[in-house]
Formats: C-alpha cells, structure tokens, sequence
C-alpha cells in the first residue's frame, strides 16, 4: 500500500488513572492524558469505524485515551518522534458519547515517513478521544500532546456535519441536474447518493447495480459522456476501470468494465479530442497512461499510448523499447489535472508523478495541447520523450518538469493576473519539496516558492483549489491543511479547524465551499460577508458539462478572475463541475465570459450575484456575428500559407480554423512577430479563421482551401 506524508504533532506521557487491566481498550475505559510524551504498547482495544483520517481505509483495533484541556488551546498530536522512526502510525479524535462519537481531527501519514502529526482547537472543560490505530501495524511506539495558545480564528468557520453515508465516498457533485451539489458514495453493488434539496437538506437514495468489478479505491470521476442529461462516473481501482453509466432519468446504472490491466491512479473525464463528446483519462501506476476515446455514441474505446485511431502523438507517457532504455515502460503517473496554462483556449494536461526507480518517473510532466489534435510534454527534463514523437522532445521548456514526489497539485490564478499558476505539494521528504510556481505568460513557470508560506505547507497526496473565504482570491487546500492567500503569491497556513482532503462543493448552496470525505461533511455558514458567484455551464456543440470551458469574470474592485471546469481534481475525490466564484466586498460583476471548448464565446453582462448563473452554449454570441470587415486574410483561395492582415495588435493572438460545420480543427497562439498561418494540413473545402487578440478583440474571416 503506498502511503504518503503530512504535517506535525506531538504527545508526552501522563501517568494513567486506571491501572485495570483493559485501560485503554474502549472508548468506556480509556487512558486519562494531558500533556507530555506517552507510551503505546500494544493496540488491542475496541474498533470504532469512524475514520477521522485523510485515508479511508477501515479502522483496526484502537487504543483509547481521554484528554480533558483546563483552558483553550491548540492542541497538537505527533507521533513524529525520533524514537518512531520507520513506524507506520494513525490516529483519530472523536467527541461525543461512545455510542455516538463524531470527528473533531486525525492523521494518518503527516509526519515524516508514515508518521502521524495533526493539530486541533480544543476548549475548556471539554472532554476528546484519542484513538491510536493499528490499520498499518501493532508496534510499540511514543506520541506526544502539546497545549499552545490559540492563533487568531481565521477568516472562515467550518462545522462538522453528520451525515449518515456508506461506502467510499467519493464525489461532491451534481447527480440529477438540477445544479445542486449531491454526496455521492460507493459500494460495489450499489451507488449512494444524498441528493441535496432546494430548501435545504438531503434526500438519501441508494440505487442497486451490478456487483462493480473496479470499486473507485483510488479515484472517482464524473460527467455525461453519452449525453443524456445525467452524470455517469468512473471508478479507477487498483486492477481497472468501470464506469457507471447512468440511464435516460439518472435512476439506474449499467455497469461498463474493460478487461484492462490498469493500477488506476487520478482519473478524469474531458473531450481530449474535442469533437464535442466526453473522453476519459486515467493515470496508470506501473504503466503508461491510458484514455477512453468516445465515438459520439457514447461507446468508450481503450487507448494506451500513440494511436492513430485514438491520439497520434499520444499523451502521458508510451510504452517504448528503445535505447538507452530497452524494454522498460513508464509508470508513476498519479495525479492528472487538465487546464489551460497557455490561454489559447484549448486544454492542456499535468501530470503529478509519484514513482521509486527511474528519476523519470518522478518528473513531473506538462503537455501542450498542440491544438491539432496532438500533445507535446514541454516539461520533458532529460530528452526522454525524444525520438518517440515527430516533434521531439522539448527539454523542460515550462520549468515544470522537476523530480518532486507529490500525487497532486493545485491550479489556480493565485495572483489573478490571467494565467493559471500551480502549487506543486509533495507528498514525501528526500525528493523534492512543495513548489509555487507563478506562470509567466509565455508558457514558462518561475519558481516564486521562497517567503510564499507554501514551504509550510503539510505533507501529504491531496491538493486542490478554491476560494475558502470567498475574498476573490483561490486559495490552496492542501491535506486538511489551508494556505489562505494573501493576493499578493504569499500565503498564510492554517491547519486547525479546517477540512480534511475531500470533495469540494457547495453542499448547502449558500455560496460558501464545503468539504465531504465521507466521514465528515465539513460546511460553512457563510457568515462573513464576502459576496459570490456560481457558474453552471450547459454545453451544445461543445461537451454538455462544459468541462474544459475557460470561464473568466469581471468586478469593479478586484478585476479578472478565471477558472477552468475540470472533471478530476486533488487525487482520489470528485468535486463539483459548477464553477464557483469569491467577489469579496463586490457586489456586482460587469461580465462573465465563457470560452467553450468548440470555440463559441459567450458574455453575459451585468449578471447577478450571489447566485447561480446557467450559461448555455451559444445563447448570448454567435460565431457569425463577430465577423468584421477590418480582418483581412489573403491569398485566398489559399495552398499552404494564410497572411492574416488587420488594424488590431495581432501579437500573441489566439487563432482557430473551424470547418463549416462549427467544428475548430486548428488553434494555436501566434508567436510576436508573426502574422501568418500555416494551413497546408487542411484537406480541401471552405474554412472560418478567428482571432481573439490580447484585448479579447474578435475577428472572423471565411477562406478557401485548395
């Protein structure tokens, strides 16, 4: 079982009350502590199968011990003892009555190694459980508790909710389209979701399926691939993948399985083709990474690797048997991510790698939609990809492609300069550490990590992003930690009182983000009066969830803000694909603008807030209406070579060739200085050409191929 690496805690021995021979076997009997170092011996007490950890293996024996603070404090838990080390430790910290505990924190592998360190409010009088777990193993060790005074509360409140789940639960994400976020969770023969109502609350509906022959123990994913109005998922587990396709009213499931080996790690789903129907990505662990082409039916076909039928250039790795590295294949492939880091408007893909052995396995790797239909890893850092695809290797051009251990990484505008800039968390000390690496704008990355406070940051697998306080800046969730952002690419860390990894959404639609893992429903109030906006994209030609939309808004005091809808975020859980938006003191925005994948522009201006927008494909601008007289393209009918002529600043613009069935097949930026377009790949027929400029001027011309 691979495992990962957290934050601190610490725990000091307190001369036990009871000298009976279960002390410590059961909630009922536990060992009285306070602070100081303290002895486990053996665990070999009463389970409880509330995981109060990030990692949902099921619960082992338990050791209990109560611990009772005379004052406020923050209050911290470490294994993560010199005395430890090479143990592989979890613990959990319950409250309650024994028959009813809930979860107030715990950890599984924050320290170093597998060592567990977590920290958490504690108050006055109040009594917590400490329940040491012998998932791992059943070794003797030490632990501290540490009492410290309390920092400032941060700008953000979340409370714990019970919610009566089974299963792995997995998703936070819109099941019966109606733009609410649903609590879904897994069993192999059944798929549990907790619809969430319109007034509040949820209805609980388990919906029976075939025994799945690949439960999602490492990742879920979902979206509409047949398009029939209702979400489907996809399961990655350690030997496959299934996927759970959803009938014509989303109330049953028809179980799809390929007989496939693949050690899933992060699967997603996205059009990697564009032709405007759903395909899936899933990392393989061992192996290069595999897709799922989808032929418009709704019928998913297997790919690895290069593939003429499927993509020609490949993505994410190939099998290869080649010098200097005969029959060897790529593997650690863990946390894929698809975004667009160049702005020009077609998605792009990262890979976090995780992986012993070959260094290469440990790049972490970055490819470029070529926008023809190709990838190309512009974060190859030694040449690896050279040879095996027509454009070569790029070397590591982004500056992303560094040998950091990490699972995940988040994405985000951090500073809200137009570019998607990425927090690299590691997930193990000795390769590498977290990075922050600001986008330059250029398709290069500069690492800004120093002084940021992400260097703090825990250790661990599950990295995401979203707005916590809804202040108009994207912070970074990072393995039940949070790094707050200040605006300014620093970030001030929080670790106490805050979610756990899970799935991101708005479980209480009230604008504010909350957190499930399953275990726990982590939710805000909403009370610090910061304003907000959600986005629901429907899409026509384009893919009907929208994922890989670049949506981008405007407000009078904080500017631009973007996202991308993503299908598969973090590691393992499924967050929701409505995009969601802080405004801070802003209470109105001046325009959203969504760029569709098919390539169609929308802008609703003046739109309200603190709400939900529905934005449907094409309703506010059609391709035809942006044509203008002053763009002018010649020769044309045209051979090979297309000059493109106009009184607007075509530096650095985005082009896109569309057949006249709406469909792009070319898109590219063009390089300073250049002004023509090579179309010589095109078959014979008639062509739109459109460019977007920096200023987001646009412009559409017809012209002949021959």
């Amino acid at each position: 079982m691979k495992k990962l690496i957290l934050i601190i805690i610490v725990f000091l021995t307190f001369s036990p009350v009871f000298s009976q021979d279960n002390a410590g076997d059961s909630c009922s009997s536990p060992i009285p502590i306070g602070p100081g170092t303290h002895y486990v011996e053996n665990i070999n007490g009463e389970n409880y199968e509330l995981n109060c950890s990030e990692y949902d293996a099921s619960n082992g024996d338990l050791e209990w011990y109560i611990y009772t603070p005379n004052d406020d404090y923050l209050t911290t838990i470490t294994s993560d003892l010199e005395a430890n080390d090479g143990l592989d430790t979890r613990f959990h910290v319950y409250q309650g009555s024994c028959d009813d505990l809930s979860c107030v924190s715990g950890d599984d592998d924050s320290g170093d190694g597998y060592l567990s360190v977590r920290s958490f409010y504690a108050y006055t009088g109040e009594s917590y459980y400490i329940a040491w777990d012998d998932r791992w193993e059943n070794e003797a060790f030490e632990f501290e508790l540490t009492e410290s005074d309390p920092p400032p509360p941060p700008p953000f409140d979340f409370t714990i909710a019970s919610v009566s789940t089974s299963g792995s639960e997995r998703g936070l994400v819109d099941m019966n389209n109606d733009k609410l976020d649903d609590l879904v969770s897994i069993q192999n023969t059944s798929i549990n979701i907790h619809y969430q109502l319109e007034e509040g609350g949820f209805n609980p509906v388990s919906i029976e399926t075939t025994y799945a022959d690949n439960s999602p123990s490492w990742s879920m994913a979902a979206g509409d691939f047949d398009r029939n109005g209702y979400n489907d998922l996809l399961y990655g587990g350690g030997n496959g993948v299934t996927f759970m396709q959803a009938n014509a009213d989303g109330t049953a499931y028809t179980e799809i399985s390929g007989e496939e080996y693949v050690f899933s790690q992060r699967s997603n789903f996205v059009d990697i083709n564009n032709d405007g129907h759903l395909d899936a990505f899933v990392c393989h662990d061992v192996q290069p990474t595999v897709y799922y082409i989808n032929d418009g039916n709704g019928v998913l076909e297997f790919f690895q690797g290069p593939n003429d039928e499927g993509i020609s250039s490949g993505i994410g790795g190939v099998a290869y048997d080649l010098a200097p590295y005969p029959g060897v294949q790529e593997g650690g492939n863990y946390g894929s991510v698809w975004i667009d880091y160049d702005n020009d408007r077609d998605i792009d893909m990262f890979i976090a790698k995780c992986r012993g052995g070959s260094v290469q396995w440990k790049n972490n790797e970055l490819w470029r939609n070529n926008g023809d239909g190709t990838f190309s890893n512009v974060a190859d850092v030694s040449g690896y990809y050279q040879g095996f695809y027509p454009d070569g290797g790029h070397s590591n051009e982004s500056n992303l492609g560094d040998p950091v251990q990490t699972w995940s990484s988040a994405w985000g505008d951090f500073n809200n300069d137009g570019f998607m800039d990425v927090y690299v968390g590691a997930s193990a000390t000795g390769d590498g550490a977290h990075k922050l690496m600001k986008n330059n704008g250029d398709g290069t990355f500069t690492d800004v990590t120093s002084g940021s406070g992400a260097e703090e940051a825990p250790w661990g697998i599950e990295n995401n992003s979203a707005d916590v306080d809804n202040d108009g800046y994207i912070d970074i969730l990072t393995n039940g930690g949070v790094l707050l952002n200040n605006g300014d690419l620093t970030f001030s860390l929080y670790t106490a009182n805050t979610p756990g990894p899970g799935a991101i959404g708005d479980a209480n639609n009230d604008g504010f983000i909350d957190v499930f893992n399953g275990t726990n429903l982590y939710l805000q109030e909403g009370n610090n009066g910061n304003n907000w906006l959600k986005i629901a994209t429907h899409g026509v030609t384009s893919n009907i969830n929208g994922i890989g939309a670049r949506i981008e808004i405007n407000s009078p005091g904080i500017g631009t803000q973007i996202r991308d809808v993503m299908s598969g975020t973090g590691f393992r859980f499924m967050s929701s694909l409505n995009t969601h938006f802080g405004l801070g003191s802003d209470s109105s925005v001046n325009s959203i603008t969504v760029y569709w994948p098919s390539g169609i522009v929308d802008v609703v201006n003046n739109p309200e807030t603190n709400t939900t927008i529905h934005v449907a494909e094409g309703e506010t601008l059609s391709l035809e209406s942006s044509f203008i007289e002053d763009l002018i393209i010649y020769p044309n009918p045209v051979k090979s070579i297309l000059t493109i002529d106009s009184s607007l600043n075509l530096d650095q613009s985005i082009i896109s060739v569309f057949d006249l069935a709406g469909r792009r097949v070319m898109n590219y930026r063009l390089a300073s200085g250049i002004n023509s377009v090579n179309v010589s790949e095109l078959s014979a027929g008639e062509y739109i050409l459109r460019v977007i400029t920096k200023e987001n001027h646009i412009s559409s011309q017809k012209f002949i191929k021959h």
